[in-house]
């Protein structure tokens, strides 16, 4: 993992960039359209895993280099692992698709451009808020291929975009654009070509200042329904409310409703 401006090795990279209490992960192989390759991947898990590790980031921000952000994976190079049944996240790190634990406790905000095909529409589908250019192209190609979107499509177009809508580009492969994204909850936003990364940052910016403690139990509290049921979901926030009002930040909240400022929350 690297910040400098170097170009990248052939095999690609994942760049990171601390930006105050925000943590930039980037798709850095261009020349290759951002196609996948194992080193990547396994960059990949260890950038959220220092994410999540480090107290000062609150929020991470995925977005791609170059005018796409990927094509998906270069598929000869994961013939192996995928005939093994193995999952492209490193085991032990926190997994960019939010499938296995250790799973993600901050939140992450995708910038999406160009060509977003397969695993770059999973790792879309696994961001809590998505901006995307109007010249995005989406598709999950596996079925062309022979194989199935295994990496969470199957989930979680279903859960956002009901059974026909996500059938229609699971069983076709077709390409559809960030309009249609935006109208099926794949994507929040739309905005003009190039503002994407910049549109991803104010929003985490304005998570960033949000209390930590509260980020995370809203996080985790939502991701229980999705998983678990409501039932399940309804049963922790009594006690998960009573655990927030003890907080240091709490306590904040209500001395800057008073004092008619903004709160300054430390994540205690």
């Amino acid at each position: 993992m690297t910040s400098e401006l170097t170009p990248p090795p052939p095999e690609g990279r994942i760049r990171v960039e601390q930006r105050g209490a925000l943590f930039l992960i980037g798709i850095d192989r261009p020349a290759k359209l951002n196609g996948f390759t194992p080193q990547m991947f396994e960059q990949l898990s260890r950038a959220f895993q220092r994410c999540e590790d480090d107290p000062g980031s609150r929020v991470a921000v995925l977005h791609a280099l170059g005018a796409n952000f990927s094509a998906g994976l270069q598929l000869d190079l994961f013939e192996a692992r995928l005939r093994a049944g193995l999952p492209l996240s490193t085991e032990g790190l926190v997994d960019p698709f939010q499938l296995r634990p250790p799973l993600r406790t901050k939140p992450c905000v995708a910038a999406m451009q160009g060509i977003c095909f397969t695993v770059a529409c999973e790792l879309m589908l696994a961001s809590d808020i998505v901006i995307a250019s109007e010249d995005c192209r989406f598709a999950q190609l596996e079925v062309k291929r022979g194989i199935f979107a295994n990496h969470g499509a199957t989930l979680r177009m279903v859960e956002r975009a009901g059974w026909g809508n996500a059938m229609r580009y699971l069983l076709t492969g077709a390409e559809f654009d960030a309009h249609v994204a935006l109208r099926l909850g794949f994507v929040q936003e739309v905005v003009r070509p190039g503002a994407q990364l910049a549109r991803a940052i104010e929003i985490a910016e304005r998570i960033a200042t949000q209390a930590p403690l509260a980020v995370s139990a809203t996080l985790a509290n939502a991701r229980k329904s999705v998983r678990e049921g409501h039932e399940a979901a309804i049963a922790d926030l009594g006690h998960v409310q009573s655990r927030l009002i003890d907080s240091e930040d709490a306590a904040e909240g209500v001395r800057s409703f008073r004092e008619r400022r903004a709160a300054v929350f430390k994540g205690r």
